[in-house]
């Protein structure tokens, strides 16, 4: 595992980050920032890509969820746990290598749904696919 980033603002020590196993670990996603405002993340090509060899669209939308999922749990704290209900990704343009770059803003955060915009780049800062994400707010389920 590789050394955390240096963040402009250090996440809370209830965020634990991409989990070990997880789908956005094996697929290379790395949170490379965090501050208030946004969260940015890359996701190599190599790997998630389709038959054609371009960027698979599922895996713009897991890096995308993860970003928003996020972002939506750091509004929320750690009493309350949170769920994508809705996604909407628009597809621009390909990219066959290199890297993508994500940046999360945040458009509203309730306390019942949290909305947010999701643009990824490539290496050039060409932009590939937008996504907007909604989550439910719920309170976290008892643990025991």
């Amino acid at each position: 595992m590789t050394a955390s980033p240096p963040f402009s603002h250090r996440p809370p020590d209830w965020v634990a980050g991409l989990t070990p196993g997880s789908l956005a670990e094996r697929m290379g996603i790395q949170i490379v920032d965090r501050n208030p405002d946004r969260l940015v993340a890359t996701m190599p090509v190599e790997g998630n890509q389709q038959p054609y060899g371009i960027v698979h669209g599922g895996a713009f939308c897991v890096l995308a969820e993860t970003l928003g999922s996020t972002a939506a749990a750091l509004s929320v704290g750690p009493e309350r746990a949170v769920v994508g209900i809705e996604l909407n990704a628009s597809y621009h343009r390909a990219a066959v290598q290199g890297t993508v770059t994500a940046v999360c803003r945040n458009i509203h955060l309730g306390g019942t749904l949290t909305s947010h915009e999701i643009e990824m780049a490539d290496d050039t800062g060409r932009l590939l696919c937008t996504v907007r994400l909604r989550c439910l707010v719920r309170d976290r389920p008892p643990t025991g």
